[in-house]
């Protein structure tokens, strides 16, 4: 790939990746290190990148930094949520879209982000199993027990938030 090819890239899949990386961290400043460290590792290997296989690059090397990293704040992150969960409390319904956002936070992060390439960003099995280093089968299993388990978790929520 060259500099035309790769400033291409850039233009065409920035903002899908963002959108990507946002959704499974909720960090907008996360997300900006995150996109930029992964274009700045493709532009590193550019003249090694097909140009037609960039956009799975991009987001398999993305993908990866980001867990890479979610462990490495995992500690003060759970503690942290621990903390502001013990003090938080609402009776007020959030609306659909905060529900399915609370849901997604709630999913372990291999199925997260699964589920977000499929759904939100519309990749294939195939192209998921590709950037996510899964096999299809364990692509398939996934989103299906993610979409199970937010399912029940809005069943819950719903049947909560009528209830009071």
């Amino acid at each position: 790939m060259n500099a035309k090819e790769y400033n291409a890239i850039v233009d065409r899949h920035a903002d899908g990746l963002y959108r990507f990386i946002l959704k499974n961290c909720r960090d907008a400043a996360v997300a900006q290190d995150v996109v930029q460290d992964a274009f700045e590792k493709m532009w590193l290997v550019h003249g090694k990148v097909d140009f037609e296989k960039a956009k799975s690059y991009l987001f398999t090397t993305a993908y990866h930094t980001l867990i890479d990293h979610i462990r490495k704040n995992k500690r003060i992150t759970m503690l942290e949520e621990h903390h502001e969960a013990a003090f938080f409390y609402t009776t007020e319904y959030n609306g659909t879209q905060e529900l399915i956002d609370s849901a997604i936070q709630h999913l372990p992060e291999s199925q997260k982000s699964v589920l977000l390439l499929r759904d939100y960003e519309g990749y294939s099995y195939h192209e998921i199993a590709e950037i996510t280093g899964l096999n299809e089968s364990q692509v398939k299993v996934y989103i299906h027990r993610a979409r199970m388990f937010m399912r029940a978790f809005i069943q819950k929520m719903e049947g909560f938030y009528h209830e009071s």
